[in-house]
């Protein structure tokens, strides 16, 4: 059974992207503030010529704004977490007939306990519009970074 699609209650923000030629080509963002080659790596038959890939950008994107709906949790929750650090494992595999992604996200929050750490990973995990993005189409896994 699948769910309905969310929609939005307001419109706050709206980033633009373009890419040209794929997996081969260049990503920019309309303000200019983004601008680099898009090169397949190694592992996909890449050249390994200096550039990013769309998974490296999808890495980035959800570690960092993962790591906003964590502190977003803890200061709903009155919780001070201290520094802490986001990593995306961001992989690519077939699926059927065509390709999927997987996820993990391991979550360093070193100043707090193990068990409170935790559950604030996993209520991250319920508002990270990322999270919302991905639930029930691909495998998501958090932990946290082994101390």
């Amino acid at each position: 059974m699948s769910q309905s699609p969310t929609i939005l209650e307001k419109r706050l923000y709206t980033a633009t992207a373009t890419a040209t030629a794929g997996r081969d080509g260049r990503v920019s963002t309309d303000d200019g503030n983004l601008n680099v080659a898009v090169v397949p790596p190694r592992a996909l038959g890449g050249s390994g010529a200096p550039g990013t890939n769309p998974e490296q950008l999808f890495a980035a994107g959800y570690s960092a704004c993962f790591g906003s709906a964590l502190g977003h949790v803890a200061r709903a929750q009155k919780i001070t977490p201290g520094p802490v650090s986001i990593t995306a494992h961001v992989t690519i595999g077939p699926v059927g007939q065509g390709f999927g992604l997987a996820v993990e996200l391991i979550a360093d929050i070193p100043q707090l306990p193990r068990e409170q750490a935790e559950a604030l990973l996993h209520a991250a995990h319920q508002v990270c519009p990322y999270s919302n993005a991905t639930r029930g189409n691909i495998v998501v896994d958090l932990r946290l970074k082994e101390r």
